[in-house]
């Protein structure tokens, strides 16, 4: 008894030595700062005070009567509605593509995930050469079958959903990489017994594989939603929160405050929102789907 005891004493204490690099990384990089976003979200803190001076709530109050703050609230939760749900269903259409034994597959596959490879700074500033009004090429191509230029990256309108599009071919081909890992993981007798029974394409979508993939669509639905709200290296390249703040969103919000007024109270206060709109749409449906999914 005390042999197996020492022997499990000894297993966990390698465990945790093994642990312990990442447990001091996400320590200092990540549990610290979270802790110090929420103290200074109760400050007053701009550049040139020597130290914080704590005001309770103000940075809140100030932020929930500004119409702006509600704007980009907006702007973020419209962006993800319109950027997550295409960026998985075509992330599942490629990965069905690519799914199969060719010589072709390794190519397509290529093709797919190479943007996902780009920098977010390198795929903005090519799209902004599509979009750029008049002299895009967008509006060079409506333009030669004689349609008005639209100049998408100005109107209030088109400004969000264009840069969807931009977004969702990004970010397409690296959820492709989860749900192909998911079909592959799905036994083929499955599929072979379903055939011999005469069931087609879509039966066998709806029965078999959409509900073995409900596990990987749980991590790729959260790992698209988080992606989508920590977005802003495209803004400061295309629009810069143009025209009127219409593509201002969350995250490019709070580097303003931070890096540009120096407000470091208010964008910490920014921050801990930010938080706590990711958890508000990540942890019950995760909690929620994962006891419906099927793991065996």
């Amino acid at each position: 008894m005390n042999i197996k005891l020492s022997r499990k004493v000894k297993e966990n204490i390698t465990g945790f030595l093994l642990l312990l690099p990442s447990i001091i990384f996400m320590t200092g990089f990540t549990v610290l700062p979270v802790f110090k976003s929420f103290y200074l979200s109760f400050t007053k803190y701009n550049l040139g005070m020597k130290a914080p001076k704590l005001i309770g709530l103000n940075n809140y109050i100030a932020l929930f009567k500004s119409e702006l703050f509600w704007k980009v609230m907006y702007n973020t939760i419209f962006f993800s509605v319109i950027t997550v749900v295409p960026s998985m269903i075509l992330g599942l259409a490629l990965a069905f593509l690519v799914n199969r034994r060719s010589k072709a597959v390794g190519i397509l596959r290529t093709v797919y995930f190479y943007p996902v490879v780009m920098p977010m700074i390198a795929v903005a500033s090519i799209w902004m050469f599509i979009y750029m009004g008049k002299n895009g090429l967008l509006d060079q191509w409506l333009s030669h079958f004689g349609f008005k230029p639209l100049n998408v990256l100005s109107n209030k309108n088109t400004v969000l959903p264009f840069m969807a599009i931009m977004y969702v071919w990004k970010e397409s081909g690296y959820l492709m990489i989860f749900f192909l890992a998911g079909l592959q993981g799905i036994s083929e007798d499955l599929f072979e017994s379903a055939r011999i029974d005469g069931a087609g394409f879509w039966v066998m979508l709806k029965n078999i594989t959409l509900p073995l993939l409900k596990p990987t669509m749980i991590f790729v639905s959260t790992i698209a939603l988080t992606n989508c709200f920590k977005l802003v290296d495209h803004i400061v390249i295309m629009t810069e929160g143009a025209p009127n703040n219409a593509s201002t969103m969350l995250l490019y919000y709070i580097y303003q405050q931070g890096f540009t007024n120096f407000n470091y109270g208010k964008s910490s206060a920014l921050t801990v929102i930010m938080l706590f709109l990711l958890l508000f749409v990540s942890l019950p449906r995760f909690f929620k789907q994962d006891k419906e999914a099927y793991y065996n």
